[in-house]
């Protein structure tokens, strides 16, 4: 990560909804969603900060993780702040009920502008890296994201990707896959890295049924500021 980055702490936090159940951010490159062996503070530690001192409240403050973002990757993220909120998210996740929308700038145009990938992933935990197959292989999962062209720029083309299914770098491998890796992603095959260590993917907005009100919200997150990001909007 270079110094031009600025992670989130409990007082910049990018809150894009709030409520009694539910707190939603706008992630930052660099952000972990919650602890891993690198030590850094996550981001769920930080909004249960933000949420102790916003409504002062004494003890400790619950909150649940319902999913995931990849460290470089930028956007929406619900976190739960019940256990009753946490169960039902988990429930949508984990049943497919969610409706995710990415957004990825890429250095090669796909050949169509739009379509459907069909991939068997297969993890290396070693490397942390997802390796994108076109039939099933031994301990593969299936994957599967559909795609559409949004802008073609100068040098880089704006993807929009709704996933059906939800794999470990799942965007990332697929996009390689067919040769069009994200901007400054190292790991899958982009030849330059970005200033801020981050890749150009962003979950731009997350659909689903409120786990108590019942009613569905959709929830969208602006990408961060920057030269490429400004000329795709």
């Amino acid at each position: 990560m270079s110094q031009n980055k600025i992670t989130s702490n409990p007082g910049n936090l990018q809150v894009i909804y709030e409520d009694n159940h539910l707190i939603a951010v706008n992630k930052r490159v660099g952000d972990i969603v919650q602890g891993d062996r690198t030590g850094d503070t996550p981001l769920s530690e930080h909004i249960k900060q933000y949420i102790k001192e916003k409504y002062a409240k004494p003890g400790a403050v619950f909150l649940g993780v319902t999913h995931r973002l990849d460290r470089p990757t930028t956007g929406v993220v619900v976190f739960a702040r019940t256990s009753k909120a946490l169960t039902r998210m988990n429930k949508l996740f984990a049943g497919k009920e969610t409706k995710k929308i990415y957004w990825a700038v890429v250095g090669n145009s796909p050949q169509k502008d739009e379509g459907v990938l069909i991939h068997w992933l297969k993890r290396n935990p070693k490397q942390n890296k997802s390796y994108a197959h076109i039939s099933e292989v031994a301990g593969s999962k299936r994957a599967e994201l559909s795609y559409r062209v949004v802008r073609k720029l100068d040098r880089y083309t704006l993807l929009e990707i709704e996933l059906m299914t939800g794999r470990h770098h799942q965007i990332r491998a697929q996009l390689s896959g067919i040769g069009c890796p994200i901007k400054g992603d190292l790991k899958y095959g982009f030849p330059r890295s970005n200033p801020d260590g981050g890749i150009h993917l962003h979950a731009r907005s997350l659909g689903f049924e409120h786990p108590v009100k019942k009613e569905w919200i959709e929830l969208e997150a602006a990408p961060p500021q920057d030269p490429i990001w400004d000329a795709c909007l």
